[in-house]
């Protein structure tokens, strides 16, 4: 059976220029009370535990967000296995925030990163 590659990773001001422009999509894999509490404006959420790496949208590459880095890895390595494009937020949501980037709350205003 052949073993994709290495994930590819993207640095948090790499990606939110590129999910600015619409070029990416943000799909955050964090656990439900993470993603209402925080999460980057634009993504979209599925807990990895919910992930069908067949089912994410193809219209443009993904780019797979946690609160580190870990669980998005696992995303990311799924996702790549089936096909997608895909790369990996480096340093997840906590490198995002430490950019400086905005993190919004759902249903809105400011958030924060558990």
């Amino acid at each position: 059976m052949n073993q994709p590659g290495p994930v590819r990773e993207i640095d948090a001001v790499q990606a939110a220029a590129l999910a600015d422009s619409g070029r990416v999509l943000l799909l955050d894999v964090r656990e439900d009370d993470e993603w209402t509490a925080g999460h980057a404006p634009g993504a979209v959420h599925t807990a990895l535990g919910l992930l069908n790496p067949f089912a994410v949208p193809r219209d443009r590459p993904i780019i797979a967000v946690c609160r580190v880095g870990s669980r998005s890895h696992v995303a990311a390595q799924a996702m790549a296995a089936a096909g997608v494009d895909v790369q990996n937020l480096r340093g997840g949501m906590k490198a995002w925030a430490a950019a400086g980037l905005p993190v919004v709350r759902a249903p809105g205003g400011p958030g924060v990163i558990l």
